[in-house]
């Protein structure tokens, strides 16, 4: 018998329960009485098992919170009954009570009349993520008053933690800047959103912190800051961006150790790598003029890395991420948890070779090479000292 049980009515108000259709209800109008689906007995049913549709009917006449509709059945044998033609709930109050989420219905109600009072142009995104304004239930004021802050203070170039708004520390703030983008959307004027910007604090006028680019020079003749012994310095990108200096190359190198014993280079300047992030270099034009050599682990993920780099600084070439060195240092092979599975487009041709050979797995399954494992002397073996 495939009918419906109290347990399948239930399972579907829940389903709507979680998909958010039901407090969605709350900012719509027609969605109630709600008709449930259901399967019912038929006239055969009533023939070969009429105790089991007497059980079923009263199961569903049990039922709280919903309105039973009945039809009657004309029966040759058994006279007429009544079946549950179809059921349904009245309102969003007897669905919420159904499934044991009164408490959540009423919370959600609450924040729906603190958005009305405080910033209704918000109201679009409750309805849109009912169930994620619940999880935020206890942060929503606060994540509002955010939003009307910034609305009230257009010109403030500030951090967000200057944000004097009860409840609206910086960690708050950073931690759902993806819901307040959302909201700021809805609620700021055109004028107040760098449409150009992707980043939050830039789209919306929030100071950064300042970038900062870690870095030595390879030639005691060409130092940052005259007077200082082979200096380790870390500059951020707005000063950064005020020198001129006459560097022949820039080394960037993504291992710390690399980095701090890295030989001696006539006029070169070595930069300590942050991984995936490259904005900060970005902003520096005098890299645009220079020839940069990456040195990154031979692995996906290094291949990655010198494909991302090359988006902003399009001449950059690989040093050390070739065959040859993934060859003769065999012995210091290790494997690569998570390969990147995608092809990359901005690789020379042996560099893609090689990265299809480890991405195929034609000399070990998930082979990474981590560049501190090569040996300095195949380094000072490498064009790079021979152009030198």
């Amino acid at each position: 018998m495939n009918w419906s049980t109290p347990d399948d009515l239930m399972g579907a108000v829940r389903k709507r329960w979680e998909q958010g259709r039901l407090l969605q209800s709350l900012l719509a109008a027609g969605d109630w009485p709600w008709r449930l689906p259901l399967k019912a007995p038929g006239s055969q049913d009533i023939t070969d098992c009429l105790p089991d549709v007497r059980a079923w009917t009263a199961a569903l006449a049990a039922m709280p919170q919903v309105r039973l509709e009945w039809r009657e059945v004309r029966h040759r044998v058994q006279g007429t009954q009544r079946v549950v033609k179809s059921v349904w709930l009245e309102n969003i109050d007897a669905a919420a009570a159904l499934i044991d989420r009164q408490a959540e219905l009423e919370r959600f109600r609450g924040l729906i009349q603190l958005t009305l009072k405080n910033e209704p142009a918000a109201l679009p995104w409750l309805a849109r993520r009912p169930l994620r304004a619940l999880e935020l239930a206890s942060e929503w004021s606060a994540l509002l008053g955010t939003v009307t802050w910034r609305r009230a203070h257009p010109q403030a170039r500030v951090f967000v933690r200057m944000v004097d708004v009860p409840g609206a520390h910086s960690k708050l703030i950073e931690q759902h800047s993806g819901v307040l983008a959302e909201l700021l959307e809805l609620a700021l004027p055109e004028g107040q959103i760098d449409a150009l910007q992707t980043r939050f604090a830039r789209r919306f006028g929030f100071r950064e912190r300042p970038a900062r680019v870690r870095m030595r020079s390879l030639d005691p003749a060409y130092q940052l800051l005259p007077g200082l012994i082979d200096p380790d310095l870390t500059l951020d990108v707005t000063n950064l961006k005020r020198l001129a200096p006459t560097w022949r190359r820039i080394v960037i190198t993504e291992n710390e150790t690399n980095y701090l014993v890295f030989p001696s280079l006539p006029e070169s300047l070595l930069i300590f790598g942050s991984g995936y992030g490259f904005d900060a270099l970005a902003e520096l034009p005098w890299m645009q003029e220079v020839p940069i050599h990456y040195w990154g682990d031979i692995d996906s993920h290094g291949f990655k890395i010198l494909d991302q780099l090359r988006a902003h600084f399009p001449h950059a070439q690989s040093l050390l991420m070739d065959e040859a060195t993934l060859l003769a240092h065999r012995e210091f092979w290790g494997i690569e948890p998570e390969p990147v599975r995608h092809p990359l487009k901005r690789l020379t041709e042996n560099e893609n070779a090689l990265f299809e050979a480890l991405r195929s797995h034609r000399f070990a399954k998930n082979l990474r090479l981590e560049q501190e494992r090569i040996r300095f002397s195949w380094l000072a073996e490498s064009s790079l000292f021979g152009s030198a």
